[in-house]
């Protein structure tokens, strides 16, 4: 328990800085149009394919993996 104590902040911080690069590669089609209620393609719909599918994947299984760390943080600190 006391390894987990010590590696843990660091796994979290390890995760977060992933997770926010992982969000900023990731390709925003929102213009200004898009942020202020219009569209600039309408009703286009797109699908993510290779690399922007596995960096969207990579973002909700990071987030998941820093909640459940943060999680075990609370916990650990509570039982101590």
């Amino acid at each position: 328990m006391q390894t987990i104590t010590k590696i843990l902040p660091y796994a979290e911080i390890i995760v977060s800085i992933v997770l926010i690069t992982a969000i900023l590669l990731q390709q925003s089609d929102a213009g200004v149009g898009g942020a202020l209620g219009g569209g600039e393609g309408g009703s286009f719909h797109h699908t993510r394919r290779g690399f922007e599918k596995f960096l969207f994947i990579l973002s909700i299984v990071l987030g998941i993996l820093l909640a459940v760390l943060a999680l075990l943080a609370i916990i650990i600190k509570a039982k101590s």
